[in-house]
């Protein structure tokens, strides 16, 4: 939350999402979120693809979403358990495909233009310092995503 109003007078007018555990988005919400922006960003818990449907996923075009940032693979106790319990009902293809680069090459097919993610588990902490950088960068200092990106990886 801090994040966000340190940058708020810099992002765009039309700046919409769910913040917070309020409550899960549903997958109509998922879409009208990407379908309606020039860029996303999740900041959550597990894998971004546990949250949303694949069939659902797959069939979307969303060529206005110039940049899908993934800020996930945060792990708790609580989290753990969800996700375990819903893999169970997963076959082990459709596991793989939630992996990083898989849920990157989903979106570019869809249509997103870039996709920065996270390529390991971390902590809400560490992708904290993340979010910082990331609108520090893109926001403030106006330097390309793939600036952005080189400075994440220093």
């Amino acid at each position: 939350q801090k994040i966000l109003e340190k940058y708020r007078d810099l992002f765009t007018l039309q700046w919409e999402g769910v913040i917070g555990n309020m409550c899960a988005p549903s997958q109509s919400e998922w879409e009208q979120l990407l379908t309606n922006c020039s860029a996303f960003l999740f900041y959550g818990m597990e894998r971004f693809m546990s949250h949303v449907s694949l069939n659902w996923l797959v069939a979307m075009n969303i060529p206005k979403c110039r940049l899908v940032i993934l800020l996930d693979l945060v792990r708790s106790q609580q989290s753990y358990r969800r996700i375990t319990n819903s893999d169970i009902h997963k076959s082990c293809l459709r596991i793989a495909l939630e992996r990083p680069r898989e849920t990157a090459m989903l979106l570019s097919l869809t249509g997103v233009g870039s996709v920065i993610a996270t390529q390991w588990y971390t902590s809400l902490e560490e992708n904290a310092k993340r979010v910082e950088t990331l609108f520090e960068n893109l926001l403030s200092f106006r330097k390309t995503t793939g600036q952005t990106v080189r400075v994440l990886q220093k």
